[in-house]
């Protein structure tokens, strides 16, 4: 039986930075392995396979101007380049669905309006960018490697954090 809890963290001010730095780090490997994809979708090169990505970043990662990546949890960038991956093949497999629509025509109307032509990161189903200001700060957390107290719970490469609902979690 596969269960799922539901938690509210507490985090202290460095529990809360570290937080952050862990979205950041996500965000910014699934936009570098996103440009990365569109440089080769570009140049009319075959798409790099997410194991190709992820050698290629832990090689980025290593650079001198990323060593703010070494604090971080190698899979919280692992999984954000794997889930860009996994977009990548759903764009595709959507394009190859019956009754696919390109371009919406409310989008073509706005092209139209603004005078600029249609590229194709703009297809419909295509993988986004993501943006620090839309609010949506996510990460992977390996569950084998969470710890859970009757009042805190411990993620990975982060210091015990307490949790607001107090049940008891009985496996």
């Amino acid at each position: 039986m596969i269960r799922s809890v539901r938690i509210r963290l507490l985090p202290n001010n460095k529990q809360r930075t570290k937080l952050f730095q862990f979205a950041g780090a996500s965000r910014f490997a699934y936009n570098w392995a996103l440009d990365k994809q569109m440089d080769n979708f570009r140049e009319g090169r075959k798409l790099q396979s997410d194991y190709d990505l992820r050698k290629e970043f832990t090689v980025l990662r290593n650079s001198e101007e990323n060593m703010w990546l070494l604090g971080i949890s190698n899979n919280v960038t692992k999984q954000a380049i794997k889930d860009l991956c996994i977009a990548y093949k759903n764009f595709f497999h959507k394009q190859r669905q019956k009754g696919y629509v390109k371009y919406s025509p409310k989008k073509l109307a706005h092209f139209a309006r603004i005078d600029r032509k249609t590229t194709v990161y703009d297809l419909n189903g295509h993988p986004k960018f993501r943006s620090k200001k839309n609010g949506d700060f996510r990460f992977y957390q390996d569950n084998v490697k969470l710890q859970f107290t009757a009042t805190h719970v411990k993620l990975e490469n982060i210091a015990g954090s307490r949790k607001k609902n107090r049940q008891r979690l009985n496996w």
